[in-house]
């Protein structure tokens, strides 16, 4: 795990620029750095080793020492392709997966893309031919951004380390605030929140040659073949599936441990894994405890367990280094959790695995179409998805129009078109609502429906059913730019590897092929998974509701401290150019008075205009310090 960044041009005094972007990305890998320079490219990466310690430094070499690789990520069946590699002639220096990308890229060209089976961003710069060829994975486990600005191409695994070069102009993207307030992180597609600054999407490849750019896609979710199978043969693929991919992300040559919250997922890779230890935190809050609920399951099964308690005051205090590390800002509440659970784990361990991707690839969201616990509605439900698209859909739309009623809005989301009411998980404001609260130079961004149009039209060709397009605009658009954005961002900001053994490619092939009606149906969400985990946890374990990560942001409102910190921000001159600053001043009174349950949308706010001022105003970056945790 690490770091990578580089630029293309021809201009001198490369080898002090790239050190100098090298070093705002050093909590990413603190153990050492590399570089490569010539005339036209600087290549930068910095390491946190975890595989073959002593001899895994970059960047890389082929053998004749024509092309050159930097590479952020983790390869797990590296060793399977280095066995077909050296039957092909191909001799190694390293123990590495870099090296086995690299020889590959040899061998296959851009079909080692295929071959792949992990976390990868990566950049290997052809020599001979003067030719630079990128490429993220599948799912987009591992950032990867560019910029074209003043003559010069520049990419890496953050936009800061952009902040160190000269022809970077640091600008601000109007559009981007008025969607952000919708979906609660940064949604366009393509560009960011700095302007001119884009992500090179999941599952795509770059070449860039002679001041040109071509980007292609090399792989994309497809649900349209469906295999028949019994509900217990699908229960024993996957659960046979989860457990080789677990071993598989164990791979390492440090201790791996475990994220635990109290859900299912997390849960179900704790119980197989077993490792050393398991990492949870929670909250000084009397309604619900997350490290409380999973130090219960550790007990039960028999792991060890690490937990702390963390209280608003903290999370306040480390909130401008979260937005910071973030590179662009997000209300995801969860962000706060994570980034004192990472810097916990990253205390004892350089590795843990996580819990991220089940819901995506197994339907695990409420969201997708499960809105009562009444199992007369749930059944009538399941009737009406087996409908033909024409009649259910006219019966969606009609539920749609009607007035409210007890399982009016299952029935609905269980019968209309996706594209009418999905656009995700985290809807904050309604798209007009958003607009009054911003000033006129803010008006004018993609509307939420032109954001998720290009995913819902691809997904008719990939998806029959609307819980698959459901999925497949989530695969695209809530997991890796807000998902798996906080997960890369927030655990390597305290030099941590974050491995996801539930989101993997194979496990992604047979979740596609999963008939929908034993994924969300009468019974649960993610049914047949939940019965999968149920082998290795307490029976009660498998059908809990599932939660997020809790965070009390309601209550830290309400309460002096954090009232006061959100006002003082809201009160500050600069916040008059983007929002009505009496309204959004306002709506945190009527929270902190109790008239409305507003914590939402105050925290997307309070989000945004914390991570603007520590990008275009504070002059100082943010600085970690060490925290003391009330551990248990």
């Amino acid at each position: 795990m690490c770091g990578i960044v580089g630029f293309v041009n021809q201009k001198n005094q490369k080898e002090a620029l790239i050190e100098a972007m090298m070093e705002r990305i050093i909590h990413r890998g603190p153990t050492s750095s590399g570089k490569y320079v010539d005339e036209q490219i600087a290549l930068g990466f910095r390491r946190l080793s975890i595989i073959d310690l002593e001899g895994g430094s970059q960047p890389i070499y082929n053998q004749d020492r024509n092309k050159v690789i930097i590479f952020n990520g983790e390869i797990y069946n590296y060793q399977t392709l280095r066995t077909e590699l050296e039957t092909l002639g191909y001799l190694f220096e390293t123990k590495t997966d870099t090296e086995v990308i690299l020889h590959g890229y040899e061998a296959w060209g851009v079909d080692v893309l295929q071959k792949l089976r992990g976390m990868f961003a990566f950049a290997i710069w052809d020599i001979d031919k003067q030719e630079l060829f990128g490429a993220r994975d599948h799912f987009g486990m591992k950032p990867y951004y560019y910029a074209e600005m003043n003559g010069t191409f520049m990419f890496g695994s953050e936009i800061k380390s952009f902040l160190a070069h000269p022809d970077f102009d640091k600008t601000l993207n109007k559009a981007a605030l008025k969607p952000y307030l919708t979906f609660q992180y940064s949604p366009l597609n393509g560009e960011t929140f700095f302007k001119g600054v884009h992500r090179l999407a999941e599952g795509h490849y770059y070449f860039y040659k002679d001041g040109k750019l071509t980007i292609n896609e090399y792989w994309d979710a497809d649900f349209t073949k469906k295999e028949k199978l019994t509900r217990e043969q699908w229960v024993d693929k996957i659960d046979q599936t989860v457990q080789e991919s677990i071993m598989l992300h164990k791979n390492a040559d440090v201790e791996v441990g475990s994220f635990l919250s109290s859900g299912v997922d997390s849960s179900y890779v704790a119980a197989v894994l077993r490792p050393e230890q398991t990492f949870s935190i929670g909250f000084d809050d009397k309604t619900y405890n997350e490290a409380i609920e999973a130090r219960k399951l550790t007990e039960t099964i028999g792991l060890n367990n690490i937990a702390a308690i963390i209280h608003g005051e903290m999370s306040f205090k480390a909130f401008p280094l979260i937005q910071y590390h973030l590179d662009e800002p997000d209300a995801n509440p969860s962000c706060v959790p994570l980034y004192f659970l990472a810097n916990l784990a990253s205390q004892h361990v350089k590795v843990v695995q996580s819990g991220e991707g089940a819901d995506e690839l197994f339907a695990g969201y409420s969201a997708y179409g499960l809105h009562t616990h009444s199992k007369v509605v749930r059944v009538v439900a399941q009737g009406l998805r087996k409908l033909p698209k024409g009649p259910r859909y006219s019966i969606g739309r009609k539920l749609g129009k009607m007035k409210n009623f007890q399982g009016r809005l299952h029935l609905y989301a269980a019968s209309a078109p996706a594209q009418d009411f999905f656009i995700g998980h985290a809807e904050i404001f309604e798209e007009q609502e958003a607009a009054s609260y911003l000033t006129a130079a803010y008006q004018d961004a993609p509307s939420v429906a032109e954001i998720v149009a290009p995913h819902f039209a691809k997904a008719e060709k990939l998806a029959d059913e609307e819980v698959n397009k459901m999925q497949y605009l989530d695969v695209h658009q809530w997991m890796p730019k807000d998902i798996l954005l906080k997960a890369d961002k927030l655990t390597m900001a305290s030099s941590l590897e974050s491995r996801t053994p539930l989101l993997d490619i194979e496990l992604m092939k047979l979740a596609q092929s999963i008939p929908t009606k034993y994924l969300i149906n009468q019974h649960n969400t993610k049914d047949i998974f939940r019965q999968a985990s149920n082998r290795h946890l307490p029976e009660a374990w498998a059908n809990r509701e599932k939660l997020g990560f809790p965070v009390p942001i309601k209550a830290w409102l309400r309460e002096d401290f954090g009232y006061a910190q959100v006002k003082a921000l809201f009160e500050e001159a600069f916040v008059k150019e983007f929002f009505d600053q009496a309204k959004i001043i306002q709506l945190l009174e009527d929270h902190h008075t109790g008239k409305a349950d507003l914590q939402r949308k105050i925290w997307a706010i309070y989000a945004f205009l914390t991570w603007y001022k520590v990008f275009f105003i504070d002059t100082d970056i943010p600085k970690a310090e060490p925290i003391i945790y009330d551990t248990f």
